[in-house]
């Protein structure tokens, strides 16, 4: 089915420039190349090109409602092959036709398109509408079957084709002027788990979530947004040492601005991995192996003593369950000029981190923790731009982890050109200089051309 949608769209691109109003084509080129030198690693050269393609057809046959957007992205390593799944890859990541209605704010869509609404993050290859109701209420809901991406270095996911084979979904919100929005979703992922059919797979992916979210203005000066997410799956009986919970996600953050200087924002994120896969609603990305309770805590200081410069500091607490915790705090100057288009702007943070286990004699009990300082600088000049960025870290127990080979400190500075040589076309590039504890010192290239062109038809602009 989802094959057959894909076809149908883009045989529909062929014929697009003779009959919609407006067409837009975009394509972005990025050319990389660096070397692998490094030992207990087979010497090798990558030079992978990569195509981003984006096509925009409005006004198709006439109507100015009815619209087809397609995106994706091809590779090509030029020398050795820079990922296992060879020197030839890609993929697409959206393409669908949409008709946006006159009234209520209607709309339907079909094809391969990405569902963010709500608590839900999702690629679908299928349908969705939406539109507003009386009251302030709005409703939408999805249906299809999800898009996969392969990681074929995580042999566990061979199951995860087999139990995703439909993901569906709806939406019911309220809005008001004077308070914002709240919402309810429901999503289902899969239709039956593979446990049911025979011996339980490594991992379930199957998903049964309902959601609240919200974003509240209680006041002028007061803005708060989050969500939660409860896990109301069937599973297996979980694994020993882990949390049984279904709340599978809380994530909130509220901003107050104090004065016209000053602003004052908290946030609060707690995840059960069993129930939410690793903090994501894109299974197939990562590995889901995950087991416990992740929890942060941050808050952050905005000043701005004068027009143009800016105190940030920050601090955020992370808890991992059995792995451990760690504080990471520190703060930001900062400097703008928006008429002169110029930015630069330095900080200092510290991490203070858990100690990672003993693996025996050869590999004792070692600290994470480490110093980072950064320092960065952008500037636009016309059809010219130009940017510096630079990190460094220093790390305490270089002397015992054994995945700093000795080395204390980290480096990394990336320079950037870029030139606009017309309106439509843009070249750019990077180089980045390391010198890493596995690495070593290594530079890499980049150079990426951006180019984009309309075309009208009858009727057109």
């Amino acid at each position: 089915m989802k094959h057959r949608i894909h076809l149908a769209l883009l045989a529909t691109l062929v014929t697009v420039p003779g009959w919609a109003q407006d067409l837009s084509v975009s394509t972005t080129t990025i050319a990389q190349r660096w070397t692998q030198d490094t030992n207990g690693f087979d010497k090798a050269t990558y030079t992978p090109v990569t195509e981003f393609v984006g096509v925009d057809a409005n006004g198709l046959a006439g109507n100015d409602a009815l619209s087809v957007h397609v995106y994706g992205w091809g590779l090509r390593d030029l020398s050795d092959a820079s990922s296992v799944a060879g020197r030839t890859n890609g993929d697409l990541t959206y393409a669908y036709m949409q008709y946006h209605f006159d009234q209520a704010n209607a709309e339907i869509k079909g094809g391969r398109f990405t569902v963010n609404d709500g608590v839900r993050n999702e690629q679908v290859d299928g349908v969705e509408g939406r539109t507003d109701l009386r009251y302030g209420f709005s409703v939408s809901a999805f249906g299809g079957t999800p898009v996969l991406f392969k990681n074929l270095s995580n042999n566990p996911q061979a199951d995860n084709s087999f139990q995703h084979d439909m993901i569906a979904g709806g939406r019911l919100g309220w809005h008001t002027a004077k308070l914002g929005e709240i919402g309810v979703s429901y999503l289902m992922d899969g239709s039956q788990a593979a446990y049911q059919y025979g011996p339980a797979m490594p991992v379930d992916y199957t998903r049964r979530e309902v959601g609240t979210d919200l974003r509240l203005t209680p006041c002028s000066f007061i803005t708060v947004t989050g969500r939660t997410v409860f896990d109301v799956a069937a599973h297996p009986q979980p694994a020993a040492g882990t949390d049984p919970s279904r709340i599978a996600e809380h994530d909130y953050k509220a901003t107050a601005k104090l004065t016209e200087t000053i602003s004052l924002t908290g946030s609060f994120t707690e995840r059960n991995y069993y129930a939410y896969y690793a903090g994501t609603t894109l299974p197939s990305l990562f590995n889901q192996n995950e087991q416990g309770m992740f929890k942060a805590t941050g808050g952050s200081l905005v000043w701005g003593p004068a027009a143009k410069w800016q105190v940030v500091a920050d601090v955020r607490r992370t808890e991992r369950g059995i792995e451990g915790n760690s504080t990471r705090a520190g703060a930001d100057l900062r400097y703008t000029d928006a008429e002169k288009h110029f930015l630069a702007g330095g900080g200092y943070h510290r991490v203070n981190a858990f100690e990672a286990a003993s693996l025996g004699f050869l590999t004792p009990a070692y600290g994470l923790s480490h110093d980072e300082m950064r320092a960065w600088v952008m500037t636009q000049h016309g059809a010219c731009s130009a940017s510096l960025d630079a990190i460094r870290m220093f790390y305490a127990d270089s002397g015992k982890n054994p995945n700093l080979n000795g080395q204390a400190t980290e480096t990394a500075v990336v320079g950037s050109l870029g030139y606009q040589a017309k309106s439509n076309l843009k070249l750019s590039g990077d180089l980045t200089v390391e010198d890493t504890p596995l690495y070593r010192k290594q530079t890499t290239g980049l150079v990426r051309v951006e180019y984009q062109f309309a075309l009208a038809g009858k009727g057109g602009k």
